[in-house]
């Protein structure tokens, strides 16, 4: 620990030699479970998004803000997360963040229309995103440095694994009971983590005297700014971009938003978000690394579930079976990573990482519509080693060189750099996979003409299947031709996107070398929600 950039109240690193307090452990375990059940609640609704809109009759431009309201309010929460810790504690920001999380799900359970949902949903995500952050800053002031490359794998599995699993979690249980139980199923662990935190943590005191200095006009600004950039994201592809009036104002006010919360980050004594961790190099670089592996977590826990209930025809829980096998993975590789974080550069890490988790995508640029289980479970045991090879690295590049009282608000900004990564990602693979669909659709349309003998033959010989039924075999043969060039479109522009993200992930295999060899010891690992 640097003695001489010590804060009062704020966490300090503990020496390497200095035995673990078992009230600390407990407490940390509780902490990581909560973490786990936050990063868990977004994605354990996307398989079953179908069975709550016919629970809530909500309609299907509706349902799509069960997630959106949760991204959008978890997001401007995790970067205010530091400093609330350091006003009020990591024992009351977490006791409390617990105990509303806990409260909103049971909202969640009890809505019963749309508006509800997403109202009780925006809660849950708002709050739940306080219990991100404080578990990487604990990590980094419980446990001492040669404690770290088991911390390290261990946080780095469960924030990478609650997203990878969502599905598979959420799929089981509205198919063996209902969609109230993605919900409920946070209520007695929530309880529980709730007692635990709140009588064992004591990592740091409140310093209840910053409250006089916190920027009201700099938290304002950044709700506006994050909560914007978050809609037009999610929103963007499906109301065509700045074609849609909603867009250009969500775009105005992100602009609006990002001038006042960057003007006040670097003018106040006191911001709400500390920018000036970005001048630490290995931190920007690092956020930089968590950005592009937020694209690569949310764009394949989006793509793999759209392919298979799409092409496929997969309901919530066979998506979440075949999708298991990720996760699978990531818990294997996480105690073999532990142990490379000891011996091996943490830069080679990364490369091994991005390169398993560019063959892993390159494989599946010859995806066809007959993939199934055994010809994805190649490509997913590379994600999820690739994954783990990377984030425990990653986080420990970003924060392990910080003083102990930055890290607070450093971690809320690395785990900001990785949710924004999915935003960023997501919007980026639904407009490429809309857009190539429809030139890929055009481009099969052209050689399907009555100058092509074999698409009328094809033609004449379903429609006279349909004929013998009394239906009006011409038509019916013409739609199911237009449903297999379409079924044809998506695959090709699965493909692409699948190419792009080959290329985006060897490309950084290049850059990782870019980086000074980190200084050891290093910090607790990472995740991605």
């Amino acid at each position: 620990m640097a003695g001489a950039t010590a804060v009062a109240g704020a966490p300090q690193a503990m020496p390497d030699d200095q035995p673990m307090d078992r009230r600390k452990l407990i407490a940390f375990f509780a902490m990581v479970f909560g973490m786990f059940m936050s990063i868990l609640d977004i994605q354990i609704v996307s398989a079953s998004l179908a069975e709550i809109q016919a629970g809530l009759s909500a309609g299907s431009d509706e349902i799509a803000w069960v997630q959106t309201s949760y991204l959008i309010a978890e997001v401007i929460m995790i970067p205010l997360s530091g400093t609330l810790a350091r006003i009020i504690s990591t024992r009351y920001l977490f006791a409390i963040c617990a105990a509303g999380f806990t409260i909103a799900s049971a909202l969640c359970a009890t809505a019963s229309n749309i508006e509800e949902m997403i109202v009780y949903r925006a809660l849950q995500g708002f709050i739940g995103g306080g219990m991100i952050p404080s578990v990487f800053a604990a990590a980094f002031t419980i446990f001492p440095p040669s404690k770290r490359s088991i911390v390290s794998p261990l946080i780095g599995l469960v924030a990478t694994l609650a997203p990878t699993i969502g599905p598979t979690v959420g799929g089981y249980l509205s198919h063996a009971f209902s969609w109230h139980w993605l919900f409920l199923v946070n209520i007695i662990p929530g309880v529980i983590v709730t007692a635990v935190t709140f009588t064992m943590i004591d990592f740091d005191k409140p310093q209840l005297q910053l409250i006089k200095k916190f920027d009201w006009w700099g938290l304002a600004s950044m709700a506006v700014f994050l909560g914007s950039l978050e809609y037009v994201l999610e929103e963007g592809n499906n109301k065509d971009w700045f074609s849609d009036e909603h867009i250009v104002m969500g775009t105005v006010f992100v602009v609006l938003g990002a001038v006042v919360f960057f003007w006040r980050a670097f003018k106040v004594e006191f911001p709400v978000v500390e920018l000036r961790a970005f001048g630490n190099a290995n931190f920007a670089f690092g956020s930089l690394f968590s950005f592009i592996m937020g694209v690569g977590l949310y764009g394949l826990t989006y793509l793999y579930p759209l392919y298979l209930g799409r092409i496929r025809g997969y309901d919530s829980l066979m998506i979440g079976e075949t999708m298991f096998v990720s996760g699978i993975a990531m818990f294997v590789s996480a105690p073999i990573v532990g142990k490379l974080s000891n011996n091996m550069d943490l830069r080679v890490m990364m490369a091994i990482g991005f390169a398993a988790f560019a063959a892993g995508t390159w494989l599946m640029t010859g995806i066809t519509a007959d993939w199934d289980f055994y010809e994805l479970l190649l490509p997913q045991v590379l994600r999820g080693f690739g994954m783990m090879m990377c984030m425990v690295p990653i986080s420990n590049i970003a924060l392990g060189t910080l003083a102990p009282h930055r890290i607070q608000g450093a971690s809320g900004l690395f785990n900001l750099t990785r949710n924004l990564g999915g935003a960023v990602g997501l919007a980026i693979i639904n407009t490429a996979l809309t857009q190539r669909s429809d030139q890929h659709y055009a481009r099969l349309s052209e050689h399907v003409n009555y100058g092509n003998p074999a698409a009328m033959n094809w033609l004449d010989s379903v429609g006279a299947n349909y004929d013998s039924f009394g239906l009006d075999g011409a038509a019916v043969a013409l739609q199911k031709l237009s449903g297999i060039l379409t079924q044809q479109a998506w695959l090709l522009s699965f493909m692409d996107v699948f190419l792009v993200l080959t290329v985006l992930f060897a490309s950084l295999i290049l850059f990782v070398f870019m980086i000074a060899k980190p200084a050891r010891p290093a910090g607790a690992g990472g995740g991605g929600h």
